[in-house]
């Protein structure tokens, strides 16, 4: 039995499909996005189902994802902010669902891939980047200038300032995709043990209970992470330093 770690983030064509000489298959990476939405939807629609003033156990669930998500963009971005809410919401719930699905055998890691993740974030900084000069301007160039900062010093500054700005797409998708990719190659390595081992797989097998745990918590914290990030980028946005 092949234990590669590897084969796990391979990507295999389920249908063949080519649009203006692009190559646009439907894969399994595609297939475990499309499931992503699907129980996005489905969760939101059952909780959202018959809701009463007395919420049940689906409708609690959804209000505090809600009221979670309101408030970390709130805190981090100010009520301004709150017009991004279904935006940000959708990229936690995305990043959230397609984290924890992965954790699930035959379902692929779409997360894994730093395609995948450098696509998100990219629109974010697109994103982001234009609201910025939509609503001041020129005036948005005062993210690279520091308040306080005597002249000189932003000869050095401003262009320290650019590039780490022109690298938050980079840095926002590797720390997902690599958290994601590192995590799940370990999974699969002592998952081989376990199998390798008969009898004594059963040590590897705790130490694979145990980091499944931790894995899940990485899942979770990583979305948190991704959206957080997301929120601070539209803080910069909204309310570049003066």
């Amino acid at each position: 039995m092949d234990h590669n770690p590897l084969e796990q983030f391979e990507i295999h064509r389920l249908a063949d499909f080519t649009v203006g000489g692009l190559d646009a298959s439907f894969t399994n990476s595609s297939l475990a996005m499309v499931i992503n939405v699907l129980v996005v939807f489905g969760f939101l629609i059952l909780a959202s189902w018959r809701a009463g003033m007395v919420p049940g156990r689906w409708q609690s669930m959804a209000e505090m994802t809600y009221e979670f998500v309101a408030n970390m963009l709130t805190d981090a971005a100010g009520l301004e902010a709150r017009r991004f809410f279904p935006f940000v919401f959708t990229v936690f719930t995305f990043v959230l669902c397609a984290n924890l699905l992965g954790l699930i055998p035959l379902i692929f890691t779409t997360t894994s891939h730093i395609i995948v993740t450098f696509a998100m974030a990219a629109f974010i900084f697109i994103l982001v980047t234009l609201v910025g000069f939509v609503r001041h301007g020129f005036g948005f160039l005062r993210l690279f200038a520091p308040s306080g900062v005597p002249w000189p010093m932003l000869v050095i500054l401003m262009p320290i300032e650019m590039i780490s700005y022109l690298i938050r797409p980079i840095s926002l998708s590797v720390r997902l995709f690599a958290n994601m990719m590192a995590g799940h190659t370990l999974l699969k390595v002592f998952g081989g043990f376990v199998a390798a081992l008969g009898l004594l797989g059963i040590f590897p097998m705790v130490f694979l209970v145990l980091f499944t745990g931790l894995e899940l918590l990485v899942a979770v914290l990583q979305a948190y992470v991704f959206a957080v990030l997301t929120c601070i980028y539209l803080n910069d946005a909204l309310h570049p330093h003066h």
